[in-house]
């Protein structure tokens, strides 16, 4: 696991030479971190994960592609050192995180309707949480991908509030809350296995979703959902140095 983190570190901060013409777009203090906390709260049996920034939190979102192929994400993203089945996945290598995002040109939280308007597929460019499992990916500038898997692999297992996509990826449905300069997202302590004594850091990127290829959705030179910009890491070396308050 130490030899994954190193190799994800190095990715990220060593990756070069990928046109990004959007990310420049968001790169501004509304994604500079601050601090990042994640606090176990005895009262609601629930953790309370913080991010909060130079700007306004949740403040600035994607500007539509109008279509899914590039579509633009934002994220406010925790990696932490949490198992993969600790949130429902089956065993595999990767960064488990908890990525706080939004995206309007797609809605991938079918049960869930985070602007109440009756309508369960419009609610994209709403903050929104997902669990997903990240692993080092050098054909995209950030050096980070969503892990995929091959649909026909039966061994896999998701959660099932799951977006039906070939990735490491759950949509939870938490409760995603932005105040002036602060994000935040509160974490039932059944949804993550009853941890409360985790490592984690804070992240702020762009990411692009990717549909090319002959063989479908993420196939070809580009992963499916890649991290193509990093705008702030709140360590600063993406080492999880932080823990869990009580």
């Amino acid at each position: 696991m130490k030899q994954l983190f190193l190799l994800i570190i190095i990715s990220l901060f060593t990756v070069k030479g990928f046109a990004c013409e959007k990310c420049g777009n968001y790169n501004n203090d509304d994604f500079q971190i601050k601090s990042v906390t994640v606090k176990h709260a005895v009262e609601i049996a629930a953790t309370i994960w913080e991010i909060t920034v130079k700007g306004t939190a949740g403040k600035t979102t994607p500007v539509p592609a109008g279509q899914l192929n590039g579509a633009p994400v934002l994220g406010y993203v925790f990696p932490t050192s949490l198992k993969p089945a600790d949130v429902g996945f089956s065993e595999t290598a990767g960064i488990v995180a908890l990525a706080l995002t939004s995206h309007p040109d797609f809605d991938d939280t079918p049960l869930w309707d985070e602007n109440n308007d009756k309508n369960y597929s419009n609610d994209g460019i709403t903050w929104h949480p997902h669990w997903v499992v990240l692993t080092e990916d050098k054909r995209v500038e950030g050096g980070l991908a969503v892990k995929e898997f091959d649909p026909n692999d039966k061994s896999v297992v998701l959660p099932p509030t799951n977006p039906g996509m070939p990735m490491y990826m759950d949509s939870p449905g938490y409760q995603v809350i932005t105040k002036a300069s602060t994000i935040r997202v509160i974490v039932p302590d059944y949804r993550i296995n009853n941890q409360k004594d985790f490592s984690f850091d804070g992240v702020t990127a762009y990411m692009q979703v990717n549909t090319g290829g002959t063989g479908g959705h993420g196939s070809g030179a580009k992963p499916m959902l890649g991290v193509y910009k990093v705008y702030s890491v709140a360590s600063g070396n993406l080492s999880l140095p932080y823990k869990v308050k009580h």
